[in-house]
């Protein structure tokens, strides 16, 4: 059976390139053949809309899980951030991959004299426009929209002060800057810096190759950041932030639910023994919406509707 060829799907853009050749040489590592297949998704193709208003969670994931129920790839690599918290019926979580650079950053000109004034910031995450306002409340956040390299080439277009970027992103395929500061205090998505593949339910031989590239560590600390996010509101549209970490034998979690504007702030932080991880991510994001959370919650899906 190492005779089959495991068909990697994957968006075409740098990134997920890379991402996807990452998981082939791992592969090909253990011994098994491998081709990688490039579609371009909807969420690469429509950049003048905000990706709220595309109004569909896995807007990035969409394509490949058409293509993977078509029998087009037998496997697909995406940032886990952008995977939906629900899979399609049929395809399942294979392999979490050890986790990168959880970090978001801010790309700056080279003068940062605007943090203690006034200046304007992109990003197309409601999370990070969020906490940035909740930051930096006199500032003005505008959208931005495309791949790694096409925001890295709008923001030198532009005359924005800074955008705000995955730093994981940017290292993994050498774009980082010099001109970047760490956000230590932004709260990153759920499961950013890892990487997920998915496989088909029934297709035995793929889900077994991959499980051998699969990092425990990262599998339990992502499963409880999407759990959280999925016990909040089950899409990827609020302002929702989520941590998990090993510390020792504990498990240290923080987690954020912010209004769109950043004025209001929900947060909770908790370090559990390790072997409570199951059921974290659902406690916490139950404890945060008895907490104003469900208000919260509907304030931002009546803004969203607007």
């Amino acid at each position: 059976m190492m005779n089959k060829t495991i068909r990697i799907g994957t968006r075409d853009s740098e990134l997920a390139l890379w991402q996807a050749h990452t998981v082939e040489k791992r592969l090909n590592d253990l011994g098994y053949k491998t081709e990688i297949i490039a579609v371009k998704s909807q969420g690469d193709i429509l950049l003048d809309k905000p990706l709220y208003e595309l109004g569909i969670t896995g807007i990035f994931t969409k394509t490949l899980d058409i293509a993977m129920i078509n029998g087009q790839v037998d496997i697909a690599v995406h940032s886990m951030k952008d995977v939906p918290t629900a899979l399609p019926i049929g395809i399942v979580q294979a392999a979490v991959l050890e986790r990168a650079n959880t970090l978001d950053i801010l790309v700056h000109k080279g003068n940062l004299d605007f943090l203690n004034g006034e200046g304007t910031i992109a990003t197309g995450s409601l999370r990070r426009q969020a906490q940035w306002l909740n930051k930096y409340p006199n500032h003005n956040v505008v959208d931005l929209r495309g791949n790694v390299n096409t925001r890295m080439q709008k923001l030198q277009d532009s005359d924005w002060n800074g955008a705000v970027f995955a730093a994981a992103g940017l290292e993994r395929i050498n774009l980082k800057p010099s001109n970047y500061i760490d956000l230590d205090w932004m709260i990153p998505a759920p499961a950013q810096g890892a990487m997920v593949i998915v496989a088909m339910a029934n297709d035995d031989f793929c889900r077994e190759a991959v499980s051998e590239l699969n990092d425990i560590d990262t599998e339990v600390c992502t499963h409880i950041e999407r759990q959280f996010l999925k016990t909040l509101e089950g899409g990827c549209t609020a302002p929702i932030g989520a941590l998990a970490v090993f510390v020792e034998d504990d498990i240290l979690f923080k987690g954020v639910l912010f209004s769109i504007d950043g004025k209001q702030k929900i947060e909770i932080e908790k370090t559990v023994p390790m072997q409570e991880w199951k059921k974290l991510g659902f406690y916490c994001a139950k404890e945060i919406l008895e907490n104003g959370g469900i208000e919260l919650m509907t304030e931002i899906k009546i803004n969203l509707k607007k």
